[in-house]
C-alpha cells in the first residue's frame, strides 16, 4: 500500500492542474454493494490502493491528512493504513466513525470539510460522473455542494493513475486473458460447431448462460485458476440473424442462433481475475460469400495494423489512424461502416475512459498499459435471398499490453485467422446431391489444377497414370539437378543452392508451357501458377501467393480469389527483394468466376498444397540447422508449472539389472525431461532436436504412446538412438486363462471388460490432454521456427508388411510412414523419399514388396516385404496423393548395385532416362524393339557368359532372386536337354484347351505372355571383354 499511496500522491502533485482539476484535496465516496455488474472509479481506487472494496466509505485526501468516514468495523480494518501513510507521504490518517447504521454522518462530514478548508480558494475534487447512492453518499454530495468549497472533477487523474499497470497487475490481466481466450477456444467454438453441425435450435441467451458457467468454472475449460478469484466482465454476447450491436453495452437476446448460408455470428467474452478484466471478440462466417470474406479480411488487416501501432511513445490516436489507413487503402467503401474507436484501456475497469483509442486522443502510450483493441464494421449489406443474411456486422477484439519490445497480444490463443473462423457446412451436401443426380458420371480429382469442363472425363486410374507421368518428369529433372550439383543430402534437393529470395518460375518466356485454353493452370514442375490476364498467360511463382480461397454465391457462380504478397504486407517473404526495384509494379489480388465449383475447389487445393510444400522446403533449408551439439535443458522453475504426464515406460529401456521403474515426462521451457525415481535414469529431449512427434492412442493395440523421432542421436542409458518412445499399457498384455469354460454372459467377465475400456479411455484422454497442452506451448512465437506439432497416424490408410523381421501394421501420417508398436521402430519422412518401387507385383502373387529409395543415395534402400496384394490400390492412391513417384516391377531389384551404378556415373544415368528404366509399361512396349534396346538394362537372374562367376560387386546381378535353389536345378536341366521348351508346353496347353472347348489365345497374346515369362531367365547384355560392363538403363 505504501508504494501505491506514494505513487498516487506524486501523480496528483505532478499533474495537479492538467488532470486533477487543480484541487487542494479530493474525495472518493464508495456506494453500497450491488448485485449488478458495474465499474466505478471509486471502487477501483479502493481495490488499487487498499486491496479490497470498502462500501459506504468516504475517503478524503489532502496534503496533510487522509480522512475516512465509515463504520467502526471498517475503521478497525483500516487502522493499518495509519503507519503506511505516515511513512510513505507524511500524512496523518483521521478516522470519523458513524454512530450507527441509521446515522447519516452529517456531523462527521462537517468536521472533514472544516479540516480541509483553507479559505475561499480551496478546491475539492470528486468523481463527478458517479451519482450518489444510499443515504451516506447523498448526504455527502449535499454537504459538498452547500459548502463554500469549489468543486472540480478528478476522473482524468484517476484514469491516468490506473492506466500503467505494475508487474502484479499485469499478471492478473494475463490470467484473465488466458481464461477468456480459453473459454472462446475450448468452449464457445466447439459449442457453436456442434450446434451448427447437428442443426440444433439454441437461443442466444442460452448460449450466454452456458458460456458464463464455463467461465465461472475454469476447470471445465482446462484452466487451473481458482474459481473464487474469477468473475465475468459482462454477460457473454452472442449475436446473429441480422440484428447486431457493436457497442459494449450490447446483450444477448432470446432469438435462435441463425447459421444459414451467408450468415454471421458475433461472440464477445470478458472475464476478470482478482478484479482485473480481459476481453476478446470473434466473428464467425458461415458459408460466407465473396463480399463478406473480403470485408472480414480487410477488418483483420486493419485490426493487425492497430495492434502493431501499440508501441511505447506513440500517441493513442495512432492506433485508430493505422486501422483507418488500411481500410482506406484496401476497401474505402467500408470506411463509413468502421467503428469510431479502436477500443479503450482495460484493467480494473472494463472501459478506462481516459485511454479511448479514437482519432482525437493524443495521450502517449507507455510500457505497462493494457488496452482492449476492438474494431468492427457495422450495418453492412450483402446480396442474399434470405432476409436475415442481408444485414451483417463484423467485430474483432483482443486484450493487448504495451511492452518494451512492442505489443503483446494476450488473447492470441483464440485464433482470428480467416481459415479458423470461416466455416463451410454445405460442401458435403452439395457433393452428395451432385452424385445422386449424376450417377452415371465420374467426376475425377484432377491431378493438374485446370478449370475445364466435365466433357473431358477420365477414370481414376488414368488420372493416376497421368499424374505419375508428370511426377516422373519432375523427379528425373530434380535428381539430375541434385546429381549434377554433387549433392545427395536428405531433404528436398530441387533447389538446394537457392535461397527463398531467389525463387524463379521461368528463366525466360520460352520456358512457359503453351496452353490452348485460357484458364488457370498450376505448373507443378516449375512451381508456378499461370493466370490469364488480358488474354495472355502470366506466370507467378507459388511462393508469391499469400492466400487462395474459393466462394460460391446464390446464383451458382463460383469465385476463386488469389491474394499475393506485396511490399508493405506483414511477413511478406518478398519484401526485401521488392525494395531493390522501386519502379516495379505488383499485383495484389485477382479473382475469377466459374460455373463449376468442383474444378475451382481443385485449383484451390492444388495451389495450397504446392504452396505448402514450397514454403516447407524453403523454410527448412533456411532455418533448419544441425543440432549435433545440443543446448542444455532450461527447466520451468518459477516461470510456469511444467506440463506433466506420469507413470510412463520408456523405449529403449535403461540398462542395468535392477527392476524397471515407470517415470514422469515433463515439458519445460525448451524441451522434455523424462525421469524415474533413480537419479541416473533421466533423458532430456530438446524441442530443437525433435524432427517428428507422434501421438497414437490405443485402439486395437495394447499401448497408448508418444513417440519422438530426432534430428540427432541422443543417449538413453548407454544406447545411442534417434527414436524415443513413452507409453502406457492400457491392459495386461498377458492374461492367464483358467481351465474352466468361460461364458460371454458372465457378469464378472462383463464388468472386467468394462473396467478395461474405462481404463483405456482414461489413459487416452490423459495423453490427449498432454498433447493438446504441448501443442499450445509449441504454438508460441518462439517455437514457430521449429514447426512442431504432434502428428497422429491415419489408420484407415494402414497396411500390413514386414519392414524388418516381423510382420507389423504400418501407418501413414501427414508427413511420415510409421510403425511405432514393434521395435525397431519405423519412421520414414516423406519428403526424403526419392521414389518407391513396388516389387513382385502381378503374376498371381498374394503379396508384394515395397522398396523405398531415399534422396540420399548413401542410405540403404528400405524394404517392406510381404504386403498383401489387397493393399496395392490403396498404397498407389496414397503415394499418388502425396506426390511420390512410384514404379512397379515383377522382380526384386538389387538396389545396392543399382545405386552404385548411378553414383559412379550419374551422367550416364541421366542420359539414359533416369528412373524410367523401372517403368514396367515402357519395358513391355519396348520388348519387340531393336537389338540395341534388348541389350539395354534388363532385370536378370543370370550373369553374362563372358563374365566370371567369381567377379566382385560390379558383376553382381541387378535382381535379387528368392529362388536360388530352383535356378540351380533349371541350369542343370538345361544342360541335359531333357526339359520341354516353352513352345512345346504352350502347344500342349492349346491342345488341352481345344479338347475342353476353350478357345485358344491369340498369337499376339501368346507372344506377350511368353516374353513376360521369358524375362525371368534370359541373360543380361553380352560383353566383348572380360571387364564387367556397366548396365545400361532403358529409356
Amino acid at each position: 500500500m505504501s508504494r501505491r499511496l506514494k505513487l498516487m500522491y506524486s501523480n496528483w502533485r505532478e499533474h495537479k492542474d492538467e488532470l486533477w482539476g487543480s484541487c487542494n484535496a479530493f474525495a472518493v465516496a464508495t456506494p453500497p454493494p450491488s448485485d449488478d455488474l458495474r465499474y466505478l472509479k471509486s471502487s477501483s481506487l479502493n481495490i488499487w490502493l487498499l486491496g479490497y472494496e470498502f462500501p459506504e466509505t468516504i475517503m478524503v485526501f489532502s496534503e496533510k491528512q487522509i480522512h475516512f468516514l465509515c463504520s467502526q468495523k471498517k475503521a478497525d480494518l483500516l487502522s493499518v493504513v495509519k503507519k503506511s501513510a505516515k511513512e510513505a507521504v507524511g500524512v496523518e490518517v483521521v478516522m470519523h466513525i458513524k454512530a450507527s447504521k441509521s446515522d447519516d454522518g452529517a456531523k462527521e462530514m462537517d468536521a472533514i470539510l472544516h479540516a480541509i478548508s483553507d479559505g475561499d480558494d480551496t478546491v475539492l475534487g470528486y468523481i463527478a460522473k458517479e451519482a450518489p447512492e444510499g443515504k451516506l453518499l447523498e448526504k455527502w454530495t449535499e454537504k459538498m455542494k452547500s459548502s463554500r468549497l469549489q468543486l472540480s472533477d478528478i476522473t482524468n487523474g484517476l484514469a491516468y493513475l490506473f492506466a500503467v499497470k505494475e508487474a502484479g497487475e499485469l499478471t492478473n490481466v494475463k490470467k484473465a486473458a488466458y481464461l477468456t481466450a480459453s473459454a472462446m477456444k475450448q468452449f464457445v467454438v466447439p459449442k457453436l460447431e456442434k450446434v451448427i453441425d447437428e442443426e440444433k435450435k439454441v437461443t442466444h441467451s442460452s448460449l450466454m448462460d452456458d458460456t458464463e458457467k464455463a467461465i465461472l468454472e475454469p476447470a471445465r475449460i482446462k484452466v487451473k485458476l481458482k474459481a473464487d478469484n474469477v468473475d465475468i466482465c459482462y454477460p457473454p454476447i452472442f449475436q446473429s440473424g441480422g440484428n447486431f450491436d457493436l457497442k459494449p453495452s450490447a446483450s444477448s437476446n432470446d432469438d435462435h442462433l441463425y447459421y444459414d448460408s451467408a450468415s454471421v455470428i458475433i461472440c464477445a467474452l470478458g472475464s476478470r481475475y482478482n478484479s482485473y478484466c480481459a476481453n476478446v471478440a470473434r466473428t464467425f462466417l458461415i458459408d460466407s460469400n465473396a463480399t463478406q470474406s473480403k470485408a472480414y479480411q480487410v477488418l483483420l488487416r486493419a485490426h493487425e495494423a492497430a495492434l502493431s501501432a501499440l508501441k511505447p511513445g506513440n500517441k493513442a490516436n495512432a492506433v485508430y489512424k493505422a486501422a483507418v489507413a488500411v481500410v482506406e487503402k484496401d476497401a474505402p467503401e467500408l470506411l463509413p461502416n468502421l467503428t469510431k474507436s479502436a477500443g479503450t484501456g482495460i484493467g480494473l475497469e472494463f472501459r478506462e475512459s481516459g485511454m479511448s483509442l479514437n482519432d482525437k486522443n493524443e495521450k502517449i502510450l507507455k510500457v505497462g498499459m493494457v488496452l482492449n483493441v476492438s474494431l468492427g464494421f457495422q450495418n453492412l449489406q450483402t446480396k442474399s435471398s434470405k432476409t436475415k443474411s442481408q444485414n451483417y456486422a463484423l467485430l474483432l477484439a483482443d486484450t493487448v499490453t504495451v511492452s518494451v519490445k512492442g505489443p503483446e497480444n494476450l488473447t492470441s490463443l483464440s485464433s482470428k485467422a480467416f481459415k479458423d473462423v470461416a466455416y463451410s457446412f454445405n460442401d458435403g451436401e452439395e457433393e452428395e446431391e451432385v452424385e445422386r443426380v449424376q450417377q452415371t458420371k465420374t467426376v475425377p480429382k484432377h491431378s493438374k489444377a485446370t478449370l475445364r469442363s466435365d466433357n473431358n472425363e477420365m477414370s481414376k486410374e488414368e488420372l493416376r497414370r497421368q499424374h505419375q507421368a508428370e511426377l516422373a518428369r519432375a523427379k528425373n529433372e530434380e535428381t539430375a539437378q541434385r546429381l549434377a550439383g554433387g549433392k545427395n543430402a536428405s531433404g528436398d534437393g530441387r533447389a538446394s543452392s537457392r535461397t527463398s529470395n531467389d525463387l524463379v518460375a521461368y528463366k525466360n518466356v520460352n520456358d512457359i508451357p503453351p496452353n490452348k485454353d485460357i484458364m488457370i493452370v498450376v505448373d507443378q514442375r516449375n512451381e508456378a501458377i499461370l493466370i490469364p490476364l488480358y488474354g495472355a498467360m502470366v506466370p507467378f511463382h507459388v511462393a508469391t501467393v499469400k492466400t487462395v480461397s474459393s466462394q460460391a454465391d446464390t446464383s451458382r457462380n463460383c469465385y476463386i480469389r488469389i491474394i499475393f504478397n506485396v511490399p508493405g504486407t506483414p511477413f511478406s517473404s518478398h519484401e526485401t527483394n521488392s525494395l531493390k526495384n522501386n519502379t516495379d509494379i505488383f499485383l495484389k489480388e485477382v479473382s475469377f468466376r466459374s460455373k463449376d465449383p468442383r474444378h475451382i475447389s481443385e485449383v484451390v487445393q492444388q495451389i495450397k498444397t504446392l504452396r505448402k510444400n514450397v514454403v516447407s522446403r524453403e523454410s527448412e533449408r533456411a532455418e533448419r540447422a544441425s543440432l549435433v551439439t545440443q543446448e542444455k535443458l532450461v527447466t520451468a522453475g518459477n516461470k510456469f508449472k511444467p506440463i506433466r504426464l506420469t507413470d510412463l515406460w520408456i523405449r529403449p529401456v535403461f540398462g542395468g539389472r535392477g527392476r524397471k521403474l515407470p517415470g514422469t515426462l515433463e515439458a519445460h521451457d525448451n524441451g522434455f525431461r523424462y525421469s524415474t525415481s533413480r537419479s541416473d535414469e533421466r533423458v532430456d529431449i530438446l524441442f530443437g532436436n525433435i524432427k517428428h512427434a507422434f501421438f497414437q492412442a490405443a485402439e486395437k493395440e495394447m499401448i497408448t504412446l508418444l513417440h519422438f523421432h530426432l534430428h540427432n542421436h541422443i543417449m538413453v542409458g548407454n544406447k545411442k538412438t534417434k527414436d524415443v518412445q513413452f507409453y502406457v499399457e492400457v491392459m495386461d498384455v498377458v492374461q492367464t486363462l483358467g481351465g474352466a469354460k468361460r461364458s460371454a454372459y458372465d457378469p464378472d467377465e462383463i464388468e472386467e471388460e468394462q473396467r478395461e475400456r474405462d481404463r483405456k479411455n482414461k489413459i487416452n484422454m490423459d495423453f490427449q490432454s498432454f498433447v493438446n497442452r504441448v501443442n499450445d506451448l509449441w504454438g508460441q512465437p518462439k517455437f514457430k521456427g521449429l514447426d512442431l506439432e504432434f502428428d497422429q497416424p491415419l489408420r484407415e490408410l494402414g497396411f500390413h508388411g514386414v519392414p524388418y523381421k516381423a510382420s507389423a501394421f504400418i501407418v501413414p501420417t501427414s508427413s511420415c510412414l510409421v510403425e511405432l508398436i514393434e521395435s525397431p521402430f519405423l519412421v520414414v519422412t516423406l519428403n526424403e523419399i526419392e521414389i518407391v518401387n513396388l516389387e513382385r507385383v502381378g503374376l498371381g502373387q498374394k503379396n508384394f514388396d515395397m522398396a523405398i529409395v531415399f534422396k540420399d543415395f548413401k542410405k540403404d534402400v528400405l524394404r517392406i516385404d510381404s504386403i498383401p496384394s489387397t493393399s496395392l490400390d490403396g498404397i498407389k492412391e496414397w503415394l499418388d496423393t502425396t506426390d511420390i513417384k512410384y514404379y512397379e516391377s515383377r522382380l526384386n531389384m538389387n538396389w545396392r548395385a543399382i545405386l552404385k551404378t548411378i553414383t559412379d556415373d550419374p551422367k550416364n544415368f541421366i542420359d539414359e532416362g533416369g528412373w524410367e528404366f523401372l517403368n514396367l509399361e515402357a519395358s513391355d512396349s519396348d520388348s519387340d524393339g531393336s537389338q540395341e534396346s534388348d541389350q539395354g538394362y534388363e532385370p536378370s537372374d543370370v550373369e553374362p557368359e563372358s563374365e566370371s562367376e567369381d567377379e566382385g560387386s560390379d558383376s553382381e546381378s541387378l535382381v535379387e532372386s528368392d529362388d536360388d535353389e530352383e535356378e540351380g536345378s533349371e541350369e542343370e536341366g538345361s544342360e541335359e536337354e531333357e526339359g520341354k521348351t516353352w513352345e512345346e508346353l504352350e502347344r500342349e496347353a492349346s491342345n488341352a484347351d481345344r479338347e475342353n472347348g476353350v478357345e485358344s489365345d491369340s498369337e499376339e497374346e501368346r507372344k506377350r505372355r511368353k516374353m513376360k515369362a521369358f524375362g525371368k531367365s534370359r541373360a543380361g547384355p553380352s560383353s566383348s571383354s572380360s571387364a564387367p560392363k556397366r548396365p545400361k538403363f532403358r529409356r
